[in-house]
């Protein structure tokens, strides 16, 4: 008799609906196999031939931290395409190559941690490169494309699983493990949760990843919005990632709570699936949490329940059907499509900000090709190693031909003095090739990356020149003419070994500090100076050298020579992403370094036709007045030089449009930490100053024209059509934007805000009619009086123009909704949160599971103000549920305190704990309650009584 095979489980049966072969393989997990699946690495069981599985795969625009890979612009440079198709295409390009990548490398997972859609409400954050814009709106519609693209088409399978970063209202480096953002209700509901929400609800989203961060006063990674919020928005299974090392900085830093096992099992409770921590260790996460389970912090259900997450997406990703999964044959790499949508969403991110008329440059023209930055194609943290690149430089080459492109970098040529006489030498790599960097040389340097057999720095009478750059806040670079950065090694000494700088921690950075008459150089890797030793040149604490600058060359000269040779000049500025403004270090301005602003003067100096081409992942506040010519880009990838040179020549009409406010001075900025878009009239939204470049601009070597606005109000939505028309010489793109008003509104509204877009290929003549159809509930907002979202009927003005302040046509709408109407007070209490305005508070965890409360900020005093609060037909008492220690005051309108409330308890007591205190009030009618807060008391809420 012939042995049957054993039965297939139910769990890989295809046919099978995937929750109930989740629950399947579920049931078959041993407790101590579902708990070693709640870290990020989760391990292998052989038993049941389930594959080890790992969250977490950087693809933030491309495929990162797993060597080459196609490099797409930044995100902030695919926010500024405005184009969700392209975008789509890019994430669909992203995941193929996720999925090639792993057929030849298991390490490489198809859980990927991306996109970021965190607003950039300040362009100071640090990690401003890796967000899409300061418009919720605009951000859910390129967030949403480029997560189409990473899910695929396919109804059941997914080619990869994407995480949205970072849950909630992240948008500082500077403390960022302790920090806490005080978001109201409003802004909340209006602005922070909006992108995620929208992206969420588009249906192509596998998770979130909390942020370091705390919001109002309690941890990102047990926020209450995870279950109240997020998993209300779709009937998927979302699996929530934490970030790294965030379940010990529960403990660690943040000092939330007193143990490991009661951090990590508050976070699971609060919709925590995946735990990133220890690296590849999981041994203490599972220990915590066995240990939570030990104590009754804990029950297998809860930790069921995350496991079904995982479970749900793994299965959705095809693991256990690689015989029906399409996406299991693998993808594709690095391929004439992949290079071509790498040209394309390079092109399409360049913003002309300003042009008078000297671009695009004439095919016969004599191009000075100047700056820092003008023969860098830099990466971010976030990158893939380049297969392919292309600089300013060489695309200008490419374009125009050597013979009429001059090249002069800036760099300031020093050597460096030591108190022997002897000067700084760098030794000659082995077999290096013979080819100089510097004013004006260039060199690949994916030639020298990876050396590790150089030796290090010494000293001799003549000595190396050096290329010594200033990339503003005192910090820079000092690079050898064979394009090798100075850089420190673990064994300290000082190497000449780097292509770029780099790294979690930057070890080719250095201060020059003042110092007996010469210079310290400090590395600021380590904290430590240099210092010049029989055994060469390392940093340690003891004996530092005292350099003596020698300059052999001012970077502006070179540049004045390179200008005044040529027709036109195009200067190169902006940032290097590790240096000034990345993960884990905010800016301190929006200048341009003063080295850069050295060579743009000089450049202007030199020759009045001057261009300033700014590649960053940042706004500059420039001084644009005596600029002909004003381009930005992101930091554009593989192909950031030819796009940028086909941009100037005229082959391409740029159509980039800008994602987020430049403003003209730091003094425009709000404080990092403040959250409060509306009260701080923060972004585009709210800004009531003079931009120096509003949000959505962007000009076009051609002309468009808009007419035939019509509208109509419909029962669920207004529809909204025009007419665009290409009135120019060329074929070019226009990004129509849609804009709306509350002309009447009974609290503050955004100045404008962008209802829709669209991005459109017009050829000379050619016209487009377009329709939006605006759903009415994009007129709402967020009403602190009922707690939810109120239509306020009356007229609402419709915009529709070429950016947030170009106004081309304009429409006005009556909508119908619900009248204000005042706050019920003796029917429904006054939470404390709800205010209408505020001054010197802050949000603060009512208790660290759910809910808010209100105390001061700074000082020892905080005012709240809520609006029409009705009183009917008279009360008699006012109640307070407090915490902590002060006093309480209340007056209505602007009148004496009526009522003052002290909380002293006997000895200082956990914030937590509320007492409710009352006192005789006489009010009827409507009237404005005033309240502030002495001391440091939380307020939780009042309430009235007749």
């Amino acid at each position: 008799m012939t042995a049957q095979p054993p039965p297939t489980p139910p769990f890989r049966d295809p046919s099978l609906p995937f929750a109930e072969r989740v629950d399947d393989l579920l049931a078959r997990l041993t407790p101590a196999e579902k708990v070693a699946f709640l870290h990020q690495y989760a391990p292998a069981v052989e038993r049941l031939g389930v594959a080890a599985f790992r969250t977490g795969q950087e693809a933030l625009h491309g495929v990162a931290w797993m060597g080459p890979a196609t490099v797409f612009p930044q995100a902030v440079g695919l926010g500024a395409t405005w184009n969700t198709d392209l975008v789509r295409r890019v994430g669909e390009a992203v995941a193929k190559e996720v999925r090639a990548m792993r057929e030849r490398d298991d390490r490489v997972g198809l859980n990927v941690w991306s996109p970021t859609v965190n607003l950039l409400r300040h362009p100071l954050w640090g990690r401003n490169e890796e967000g899409y814009s300061e418009d919720p709106k605009l951000t859910s519609a390129i967030a949403t494309a480029f997560t189409r693209g990473l899910r695929g088409d396919h109804p059941t399978y997914w080619r990869t699983a994407p995480v949205l970063k970072h849950w909630l209202a992240h948008n500082n480096e500077t403390d960022r493990a302790t920090s806490s953002s005080t978001v109201r209700p409003r802004v909340l509901h209006e602005y922070d949760l909006r992108a995620f929400k929208e992206t969420v609800e588009a249906g192509a989203v596998a998770g979130v990843m909390p942020a370091y961060n705390l919001v109002n006063g309690r941890p990102n990674h047990v926020s209450p919005y995870l279950g109240a919020e997020l998993r209300r928005w779709t009937a998927d299974e979302l699996l929530v990632c934490s970030d790294a090392g965030a379940p010990s900085n529960l403990v660690d830093f943040e000092h939330y709570y007193d143990s490991h096992e009661e951090a990590t099992a508050a976070s699971l409770r609060a919709g925590v699936d995946s735990f990133t921590d220890h690296g590849t260790d999981g041994s203490q996460i599972v220990a915590r949490v066995q240990g939570a389970l030990d104590k009754g912090l804990l029950t297998e259900a809860d930790v069921e329940v995350a496991v079904r997450r995982q479970l749900s997406v793994r299965f959705r990703l095809g693991e256990f059907d690689p015989g029906t999964d399409p996406h299991a044959d693998g993808g594709e790499f690095d391929t004439p499509a992949h290079r071509a949508l790498a040209l394309e969403a390079a092109e399409q991110a360049v913003v002309l900000l300003k042009n008078d008329g000297v671009l695009p440059l004439a095919p016969d023209a004599r191009i000075a090709v100047v700056g820092l930055l003008a023969d860098e194609c830099k990466l971010d943290w976030y990158s893939g190693t380049l297969i392919h690149r292309s600089t300013p430089l060489e695309g200008l080459y490419e374009r125009f031909g050597a013979d009429r492109v001059t090249f002069a970098e800036g760099v300031d040529r020093v050597r460096l003095e030591t108190s022997t006489g002897a000067f700084l030498r760098v030794p000659a790599a082995p077999d290096a090739p013979d080819l100089a960097r510097g004013a004006e040389g260039a060199l690949d340097p994916a030639l020298l990356a990876g050396r590790t057999d150089l030796p290090p720095l010494t000293t001799d009478a003549e000595g190396t020149e050096l290329a010594l750059i200033d990339w503003g806040d005192d910090v820079w670079t000092l690079r050898a003419p064979d394009g090798r950065y100075l850089s420190v090694a673990d064994d300290g000494f000082v190497r000449a070994s780097a292509d770029q700088p780099g790294g979690w921690v930057v070890q080719e950075t250095f201060r020059l500090e003042p110092h007996a008459g010469g210079h310290l150089l400090r590395h600021i890797g380590t904290g430590r100076p240099v210092s010049v030793a029989a055994d060469g040149v390392k940093v340690a604490d003891a004996d530092p050298e005292v350099f003596r600058l020698v300059v052999v060359e001012r970077g502006e000269d070179a540049v004045a020579r390179a200008a005044a040779r040529a027709d036109v000049v195009v200067v190169v500025a902006g940032n290097d992403p590790h240096i000034n403004g990345r993960e884990t270090e905010d800016r301190s301005t929006l200048r341009l370094p003063e080295h850069q602003r050295r060579l743009l003067r000089a450049a202007r100096a030199a020759n009045s036709r001057t261009v300033l081409a700014l590649v960053s992942a940042y706004p500059y506040a420039v001084e644009s007045t005596a600029l002909p010519a004003v381009l930005w880009s992101a930091h554009g990838g593989q192909a950031a030089g030819i796009a940028l040179a086909r941009v100037l020549a005229g082959d391409v009409s740029p159509a980039g449009r800008l994602p987020q406010t430049w403003y003209e001075s730091d003094a425009d900025l709000p404080d990092l930490l403040d959250y409060d878009v509306i009260g701080g009239r923060q972004t585009y939204l709210y800004f009531e100053g003079t931009p120096l470049f509003p949000f959505g601009h962007g000009l076009s070597y051609t002309s468009f024209g808009y007419a035939d606005l019509s509208t109509h109000v419909g029962d669920t939505a207004v529809r909204v059509s025009f007419t665009v028309t290409n009135t120019g010489d060329v074929t070019g793109d226009e990004v129509a934007q849609l804009y709306t008003r509350a002309v009447e509104p009974s609290v503050v509204r955004p100045r404008r805000e962008l209802l829709a877009h669209r991005r459109i290929t017009l050829a000379p003549g050619e016209r487009a009619e377009l329709s939006f159809d605006v759903p009415l509930d994009s007129f709402a907002f967020w009403d602190v009086a009922l707690g939810g979202w109120r239509l306020e009927p009356g007229p609402y003005d419709l915009l529709v123009g070429t950016s947030s302040e170009d106004t081309r046509l304009r429409a006005t709408v009556l909508l119908e909704g619900t009248p204000a109407a005042p706050r019920p007070v003796l029917r429904r209490r006054l939470e404390a949160a709800d205010f209408d305005e505020q001054g010197g508070a802050a949000i603060v965890d009512r208790t660290k599971e759910a809910g808010d409360a209100v105390t001061p900020a700074v000082g020892r005093s905080a005012e709240l103000l809520y609006r029409d609060c009705d009183f009917e037909d008279g009360v008699t008492e006012v109640t307070a549920r407090l915490a902590g220690e002060g006093t309480l005051e209340l007056a209505l309108d602007g009148g004496p305190v009526l009522a003052s409330l002290t909380l002293k308890p006997e000895e200082p007591g956990d914030p937590y704990v509320y007492t409710t205190l009352g006192a005789g009030i006489v009010a009827e009618g409507v009237h404005d309650v005033r309240l502030r807060l002495r001391g440091p008391l939380r307020l939780a809420y009042v309430g009235f009584s007749g």
